[in-house]
């Protein structure tokens, strides 16, 4: 395998970013970047920041993902979601570099009945998921080489997701009613990272052929799925050491019972089958991949 001179990591200091970092230490130069040091809702600066590092791999690990924020924010969500992505693309296919961007299930309405593929048409219920759409469909529009990994759930042991705030929350409190009604599939920024780091080897090895035979978008989740309630409770169940056996009752309530400014999908399980089928990859079952988060926790 050929080692790349230069690797970018957009929003290196993220949960997927933190991993990314870490399973493409030996991979080459790696020059990561965040909200600090560049401003992904200007084009200029983003665009900018391409030509000065000269990136042989983009890994964009960024993104606007305040889900109720958005629905009153959703100029910056188009920037950092759509209009940063195309720049990125514009700027690999300027160079011949590889673009690897991340998106997401909320794409999705939530309407079907089992998993989601690719082939399926998007609808998305909020802000945040238009942008996230928009993002993949000006990738797909400027092409060249480029991986678009549709994930969900993300969660890790680094910056702010559902099993921090969880635990969190069970330090303080006696009960916690959890909504039980949205399905889904957690996924860990380890295991996005592994599996990315395992396909970009593939791809700049040569192993995968002409970009024909590869580029496009793809679903990439931890397998199996829960309810949020029912993650919960894993969490706690694993947990429970960590916490010195304060494990908070948890309630089921509905998604009416617990009303958001943005509106999720009931169902957004993604079907993994593309991925695996291309690649030969799969991501660990979500169970044992929490596992491995708690146990990264120290």
């Amino acid at each position: 395998m050929s080692v790349q001179s230069r690797i970018l990591i957009v929003g290196n200091a993220g949960q997927v970013g933190v991993e990314l970092q870490r399973s493409f230490a030996a991979f080459g130069e790696i020059v990561g970047v965040d909200r600090e040091s560049v401003d992904l809702a200007d084009a200029d600066q983003v665009r900018a920041l391409v030509r000065r590092v000269e990136p042989g791999i983009i890994l964009n690990a960024a993104a606007y993902t305040a889900v109720d924020r958005a629905e009153s924010e959703p100029m910056i969500a188009q920037s950092v979601n759509a209009t940063a992505p195309r720049i990125l693309a514009e700027e690999a296919l300027r160079t011949n570099a590889l673009l690897v961007h991340y998106s997401t299930d909320y794409v999705f309405d939530g309407a079907k009945n089992g998993t989601w593929t690719e082939d399926d048409t998007p609808a998305p219920l909020n802000v945040y998921g238009a942008s996230k759409l928009a993002g993949e469909q000006a990738i797909l529009e400027v092409g060249g080489k480029f991986l678009i990994f549709r994930t969900s759930w993300v969660y890790g042991p680094h910056g702010a997701n559902f099993l921090l705030t969880m635990l969190r929350l069970a330090r303080q409190r006696d009960t916690l009613s959890i909504v039980d009604d949205q399905i889904g599939s957690p996924t860990t920024s380890i295991e996005l990272a592994r599996a990315t780091h395992s396909i970009v080897s593939g791809v700049m090895s040569g192993q995968l052929g002409e970009p024909s035979g590869w580029a496009g978008l793809y679903h990439m989740t931890c397998s199996g799925s829960t309810s949020w309630c029912g993650f919960a409770q894993a969490i706690f169940a694993r947990a429970e050491k960590k916490l010195d056996g304060r494990v908070p009752v948890v309630t089921p309530i509905t998604s009416d019972e617990y009303p958001t400014p943005a509106k999720r999908p009931r169902n957004s399980v993604l079907s993994n089958a593309k991925l695996d089928t291309r690649f030969g990859v799969r991501l660990a079952p979500w169970e044992s991949a929490l596992d491995d988060v708690i146990e990264a926790l120290g």
